[in-house]
């Protein structure tokens, strides 16, 4: 079988007809003719606004795509690109595009180990390094592959490069209109690897019809409208962000704006009041511990329930996270503790969980409409695609937005699809009468004890976590005497330790009389050091490596104190 699946390559628009819907490539060249001098990008330097135009964003675009050809690129070459949000990560994205070139975004938080394999694997014969917290394992890689092509954006922390972005795209003309690439339905747009929460990240393989019609879906559904404004900062890397933020700004001609750093993200999205945010399980969290460390749950309450003061409160909430503009806020990529969302929800925020993956474009379900008797689900289906439910409780997707296999992993690829087009998730859920779906946790998660039966550990962290405030906690338990719950807690102002573990007693004893006796948890391990992307905890996406920590922490069971809380040395 090829590797590709099936996606085509062929670009003769004669044979293959050209996309359904307009390509992002496309759509630049489209805004910039009809709005050229309308803001479209905004990145903050320097605590200030630097502008870029439709006409700039799509000028700029096609010389960078020209450069690459001059630099001995050649249409349907990989090239991969790895730098934190920023304007030139859009047009470096809509250059390869317009240039006919595969693209291989990197997440900018990846080590050299997952930067050389994905650029290896890919066969990617060009990098592209931007903004960076750390350019160390880009130029590791950079100078043991001295033939890639490596090209760097105009940014302080950007690894030393044998070309830079600003020069290339003064110095040579526009890709001329008669190399504009034309794409359709079915080729390939781009290798996005998967952050890897269980091994090797897996390479899949997006076409630009499939791509085009989950944004198309996506805008329509939620009602793009007059004056939205959008903000960019979650990994483009990942799919979630490429396609609700990058593709939805370009679909319907949206401005969009970048922080400047992660010091300053507050500040950032003040300076640009978006009226579309997303976020994630983990800031969402941090976002609430921030405000609660400052107006303790107790009084906030109090003051809620003042008429005169509770709309107040309500917009001062808002504008301290420079979301009092805000109409649709969402999270996704991970589960997130109904209670956090019920919390916003006090405060007069409502955010839209979603869910989808990789491999159906980020689009699947929405809580949207925003509808709070349905917190905790994932919520309906989005139009145009379906859902079933499986004997084995997986989760089953099928719609015109799915990916297009693994490249050069056909046996995985035909594992992913039943015979009648039917993507296995990996997810286990159910679906209410009104449609609303429940996700009970990876089917993968799911741990056998030494006891021989199985444990489903998500629903025992949700419940666990609407008891007591944590930072991040984690349930393992695979061939152990009894499931453990790992906890790191919050870094609460004038921290008692006593009367943490005191909590956490209550919190246990509570759980395990809700427990059948096989999922009753035998202790708390109290974490020391927090999970990160950096001691290689969390994924880039900030989703946790469940089968790194079962391997770390497998003995502990055995050895377990006569007592339930136990605080890691």
């Amino acid at each position: 079988m090829d590797s590709n699946l099936g996606v085509a390559e062929n670009n003769d628009i004669f044979t293959n007809p050209p996309c359904s819907l307009p390509p992002p490539n496309e759509l630049i060249l489209k805004w910039a003719h009809e709005r050229p001098n309308e803001v479209y990008l905004r990145q903050i330097i320097d605590r200030e606004f630097v502008d870029y135009t439709y006409s700039d964003i799509a000028d700029m675009a096609l010389r960078f795509a020209n450069s690459l050809r001059n630099l001995g690129l050649k249409p349907k070459d990989k090239v991969a690109f790895i730098s934190k949000n920023c304007v030139e990560w859009f047009i470096t994205d809509l250059a390869l595009m317009l240039g006919d070139y595969i693209s291989v975004p990197i997440f900018p938080t990846a080590g050299a180990q997952t930067i050389e394999y994905c650029i290896t694997h890919s066969e990617s014969k060009a990098l592209i390094a931007g903004k960076l917290d750390d350019s160390t394992p880009t130029s590791e890689v950079i100078s043991r592959n001295p033939d890639l092509i490596t090209v760097s954006f105009p940014y302080d922390s950007a690894p030393i490069c044998a070309h830079k972005f600003a020069q290339l795209v003064h110095d040579v003309a526009p890709l001329p209109e008669a190399e504009y690439a034309h794409h359709h339905d079915d080729k390939l747009m781009s290798i996005v690897y998967t952050s890897g929460t269980s091994g090797t990240p897996k390479g899949a393989m997006l076409t630009y019809g499939a791509f085009s019609w989950s944004v198309q879906m996506l805008v329509q559904h939620i009602g793009i409208q007059a004056g939205d404004r959008m903000f960019s900062y979650l990994p483009l890397a990942h799919i979630t962000e490429r396609v609700y933020i990058f593709g939805s700004s370009i679909a319907a001609g949206l401005p969009t704006a970048f922080p400047e750093s992660l010091d300053t993200f507050i500040d950032d999205v003040k300076m640009h009041r978006p009226t579309l945010f997303i976020s994630v399980p983990r800031l969402w969290t941090l976002f609430q511990q921030r405000i609660q460390d400052k107006l303790p749950p107790k009084k906030l309450n109090l003051l809620l329930k003042i008429p005169i003061l509770s709309g107040i409160i309500k917009k001062k909430v808002a504008q301290g996270l420079g979301l009092d503009q805000a109409r649709v806020l969402g999270c996704g990529s991970a589960p997130i503790s109904p209670s956090i969302l019920e919390w916003y929800h006090s405060v007069g925020l409502n955010i839209t969980e979603a869910w989808g993956m990789t491999e159906t474009y980020a689009y699947g379900t929405l809580n949207y409409p925003f509808n709070q008797n349905k917190i905790g689900s994932i919520g309906q289906t989005g139009p145009g695609v379906e859902i079933k439910i499986a004997d084995d409780d997986e989760i089953l997707l099928r719609s015109k937005g799915l990916f297009s296999g693994y490249y050069k992993e056909d046996s995985l690829t035909g594992e992913s699809f039943n015979s009648d087009g039917w993507l296995h998730t990996g997810d286990a859920g159910l679906i209410d009468d009104e449609g609303y779906i429940y996700i009970q946790g990876r089917k993968k998660d799911t741990f056998k004890t030494a006891k021989g039966k199985f444990v489903a550990p998500v629903p025992i962290e949700k419940s666990f976590i609407e008891l007591i405030r944590v930072e991040m906690l984690c349930l393992i338990g695979l061939g152990m005497p009894g499931p453990i719950m790992l906890v790191v807690p919050h870094d609460f102002p004038n921290f008692d330790k006593q009367r943490y573990e005191n909590s956490l007693k209550k919190v246990l004893d509570k759980m395990n009389r809700t427990l059948d006796n096989h999922e009753k948890i035998k202790g708390i391990l109290v974490i020391k050091e927090p999970w990160s992307i950096d001691n290689d905890i969390l994924t880039p996406t900030l989703k946790i490596k469940r089968h790194v920590l079962e391997k770390k922490y497998h003995d502990i069971g055995d050895n377990w104190p006569d007592t339930p809380v136990v605080w890691e040395s």
